[in-house]
């Protein structure tokens, strides 16, 4: 028996939240829904959008790609990029929402898939909260769907009685489902999605019914380089995938530009000092963080030793937000050496051992001779002391 795959099939949605479409955000959210943070240009793109749009989807392939590498629209709205690199990986990505393999978006930690798989899901479907977050403990019943036990044992197995997933969400109502961390979701409960993306359907044996997707329907999920062995995917499941790799920012002007960015980004929502007057405290962070991952100075005279540690853009943008707030609450509100010093040594030395180890040797043989680093080399010798 085939169940009709309406989008009122599912109802009610997880924890309550409606689609982004219903109603403006709160405006003391502290971190917005992409949907919300960015509607105008949302809006803007949609206005002036004339190119073909697949079932469903609130953007043409070529607008959701403007949206998330940013530009200039004819009437002079300017869209902000929401992801800094290379354009054909995000032209990739589009292109495999619009078929009907699922996206996989693979890379270190601190490579912004999450960032991007949010922003994608708001600028196809127009919500990114269908969402199941992978972890050891995630079940089953978070990718298929689960029951109220009191409808279940006041009624039997019913409708009424059974929980959707985001995802049998996402299936009924022709949207784009969120998977993240998927190799950290056990083995068993990975290869349930094996069906919902081969088949499309979403079988419930206990009804003896199932939900088909309808067109519009896909799934993105994420996963970490540094993962792999820990629940390997299974190659039918990976079959099911179209994966494209984030890569790290190619040059230290990218990683500034990223990095000074998402910094602007989250000061303003928690009302913290303009960046512009901590540019070079900024540069300073990228620069250590890129030459300790790399294992060479910029220059590429002097090879070094790396820490355990993945040093990645996200942990960049971390320790200078966390500069930002010292610098506003306890100092003048201008970024200083001292203000990231202490950020920088607790990114570096993850391993109280060698990584200590690693940090000194680079202190001393790199940033005490640097011209112009002087302060910057004596806070983080008060950081570390």
């Amino acid at each position: 028996m085939s169940v009709s795959a309406e989008p009122t099939s599912v109802e009610p949605r997880r924890n309550g939240s409606a689609p982004a479409d219903t109603g403006p955000a709160r405006t003391d959210t502290l971190r917005p829904h992409a949907e919300h943070a960015f509607a105008d240009e949302l809006a803007a793109l949609a206005a002036q959008d004339d190119r073909p749009r697949p079932a469903r989807w609130r953007l043409s392939p070529w607008a959701v790609a403007t949206y998330l590498l940013g530009g200039t629209l004819p009437d002079g709205t300017v869209i902000t990029p929401k992801y800094v690199g290379p354009r054909r990986v995000v032209e990739v990505a589009v292109t495999t929402l619009a078929t009907d393999r699922a996206l996989l978006l693979l890379g270190v930690p601190g490579t912004a898939k999450t960032w991007v798989s949010e922003h994608l899901a708001a600028a196809v479907s127009g919500d990114s909260t269908l969402l199941v977050q992978g972890t050891a403990g995630t079940p089953e019943e978070a990718i298929r769907y689960g029951w109220n036990y009191a409808r279940l044992l006041a009624h039997g197995p019913s409708r009424d009685a059974l929980v959707p997933s985001p995802v049998m969400r996402a299936m009924a109502e022709g949207r784009t489902a969120r998977v993240e961390e998927l190799t950290r979701i056990p083995a068993d409960v990975q290869d349930s999605l094996i069906t919902i993306l081969s088949e499309k359907t979403l079988p419930i044996p206990e009804l003896g019914q199932e939900v088909q997707a309808v067109r519009g329907f896909n799934l993105i999920a994420t996963a970490n380089d540094r993962d792999r062995g820990v629940n390997e995917l299974s190659s039918a499941l990976r079959r099911r995938f179209n994966t494209v790799v984030l890569p790290l920012p190619e040059t230290p002007e990218a990683e500034l530009d990223i990095v000074t960015r998402r910094v602007e980004q989250i000061g303003r929502s928690l009302d913290l000092p303009a960046v512009p007057d901590g540019v070079d405290e900024i540069r300073r962070v990228v620069t250590v963080f890129r030459e300790l991952r790399d294992g060479v100075t910029a220059d590429g005279r002097t090879k070094l030793k790396s820490p355990s540690g993945t040093l990645s853009t996200a942990e960049a943008i971390s320790v200078v937000t966390g500069g930002l707030a010292l610098a506003a609450h306890f100092g003048d509100g201008v970024l200083r050496a001292g203000d990231v010093a202490a950020g920088v040594l607790g990114a570096v030395v993850r391993d109280p051992a060698a990584d200590r180890v690693v940090w000194q040797e680079y202190l001393e043989t790199v940033v005490r001779e640097r011209d112009g680093w002087a302060d910057f080399y004596r806070a983080c010798r008060e950081a570390g002391a």
